[in-house]
């Protein structure tokens, strides 16, 4: 009786644990990767997505059932790079580049599309932007004013793409629609450095605008020069002269992840609109591999004025270093000012494992700190024959959270969803593992100004590492390395004051075997 009753409770925590985030299987048809997807303010339970290269799918069910389409442009063709955005109005927009079928050159313009039924029917709006000539118009980022419902979009714009000639240069360009998208502004030029064409680390790339309080144009994108910054503050009219530095980017932009034909850390830019506590801060949101190309990590700064200055960057991802943390993307919810970030994340396999997980990150405190959620409920192996795309997604309204991410299996593409309430996201999924052989508790005291007990058992003998580690992933104490143990429970009295630990946030973490578990532990 007792093994039988041991036996049920391991299945009911393993469905438990499985079943903590409901997961929705987009499509698994038509190739899709490098996905975008926005929750409708004016009605949440319409949601949209879109997918490489001409997918769309529309829920009329806050994302719990999905129905699949193919976008089609007969004059422009349609070519990838989704970016769903919605209007003041409620209606759906799917940007994309083109493919035309006659008059003119591959991807020399992007398209807005647009839909008024939530998804179900879409038609192409006004005029392309940006064509000039046989030049390559790549990896827009959009935003709408929600004061005056004009459209800004940024871009790359490539000479010759691919090309490895001095002579060919790639460019930041803006636009804005002050009608809806039916016509489009002349483009300008934000860069004044200038990229490479090769498509890697010194061509500029990334640039996503956001929209300040006041109406201030806030764009961000990476090349040469790590993350730049520029801004308008006159609707679009006059910018910058010259781009000013964020942050460094080490290792660049353009990066190796074991499985993936390719891979990015491109910025992400938004700005808080929800009127609360952090309203006006404008957050960026990428990934690099400044700690190592085993240790790519996902990182996020802020600007409290405007941009003149930026905060020292923050590491994302709470788990302790050594595994790979890729594809992210953010969303601000509006309503409540809860950042969440969307990422690819190892933690949970050997440093050589390919096995890949789906992690959310939310803060409430404006970014300072980041509490981690492992949203997917099947890991996955990708494949280096395969291209997974450039991109995750996620879209929050109102505590309403809906990542979207691919995955692979079978030799089969596929794109998901999860089913997150925002408000319900409390418990430390890195503290959750039914199969890991090591189980971490909460330290006591929590926060703590001296001294605080940690506690931890073993299902099986085995050797422990315990660690320390600064919320930037510096380690900042060993209290066991490689130290044997028996199988039990154990108590480790940590000491802040004998390795001079400051106030702040930091986090332990403890591996044995495969599996490493990590926990948040503040001092005041």
């Amino acid at each position: 009786m007792k093994k039988l009753i041991l036996i049920s409770f391991f299945l009911l925590f393993t469905k438990l644990l499985s079943a903590q985030y409901t997961n929705v299987m987009i499509s698994n048809t038509n190739d899709p990767e490098e996905v975008s997807i926005r929750i409708n303010p004016k009605n949440p339970n319409q949601v949209v997505a879109g997918a490489n290269i001409d997918n769309v799918y529309y829920s009329t069910d806050g994302g719990a059932t999905w129905t699949i389409g193919l976008l089609t442009d007969p004059t422009n063709g349609v070519w990838g790079d989704p970016i769903i955005f919605t209007d003041t109005a409620g209606n759906f927009y799917y940007s994309h580049l083109s493919n035309p079928p006659s008059g003119g050159s591959w991807v020399d313009r992007i398209v807005t599309t647009k839909s008024t039924d939530g998804g179900a029917t879409w038609w192409p709006v006004g005029t392309a932007v940006g064509k000039n000539g046989t030049k390559v118009q790549d990896k827009e980022g959009i935003i709408v004013n929600q004061a005056n419902n004009e459209i800004y979009v940024t871009w790359t714009q490539f000479d010759d793409y691919g090309s490895s000639s001095p002579s060919d240069s790639s460019i930041i360009r803006f636009s804005k629609s002050s009608d809806a998208g039916l016509t489009w502004s002349t483009p300008v030029r934000l860069s004044s450095v200038a990229g490479d064409c090769i498509d890697s680390d010194n061509t500029v790339e990334g640039a996503v605008p956001a929209v300040g309080p006041a109406g201030e144009i806030y764009v961000v994108w990476t090349g040469p020069n790590g993350i730049v910054f520029n801004k308008s503050l006159d609707g679009g009219l006059t910018w910058l002269p010259n781009e000013t530095p964020v942050t460094s980017m080490p290792g660049g932009w353009d990066y190796n992840i074991a499985g993936l034909q390719r891979c990015n850390g491109l910025p992400q830019t938004l700005c808080d609109l929800s009127g609360g506590p952090n309203n006006g801060t404008i957050y960026v949101n990428w990934t690099d591999q400044r700690n190592g190309t085993t240790d790519t990590d996902v990182w996020l700064v802020k600007s409290t004025d405007g941009g003149t200055t930026w905060s020292t960057p923050v590491r994302v991802n709470d788990d302790a270093p050594g595994r790979q943390q890729f594809l992210t993307w953010m969303d601000i919810d509006l309503v409540t000012g809860n950042l969440y970030c969307v990422f690819y994340d190892r933690r949970n396999f050997s440093p050589s494992s390919q096995q890949t997980d789906v992690y959310v990150a939310k803060s409430t405190d404006g970014g300072n700190t980041f509490s981690n959620f492992k949203v997917n409920q099947t890991s996955f192996i990708p494949s280096p024959a395969i291209f997974f795309g450039d991109y995750t997604g996620i879209s929050a309204y109102n505590d309403m959270v809906r990542p979207i991410w691919m995955s692979y299996s079978s030799s089969t593409l596929s794109v998901w969803t999860a089913l997150i309430d925002g408000a319900t996201m409390s418990i430390e999924e890195s503290g959750l593992n039914a199969f890991s052989p090591v189980e971490l508790e909460q330290n006591q005291p929590n926060p703590f100004n001296q001294t605080t007990w940690i506690k931890f058992g073993l299902k099986k003998s085995g050797k422990v590492n315990l660690e320390v580690f600064d919320v930037l992933g510096k380690k900042v104490a060993t209290l066991y390395k490689n130290e044997e143990f028996n199988e039990g429970n154990f108590d480790y009295i940590f000491n802040a004051s004998t390795y001079n630990l400051k106030a702040g946030v930091y986090y332990y973490s403890i591996s044995c075997d495969e599996y490493a578990l990590t926990k948040k532990m503040i001092v005041y």
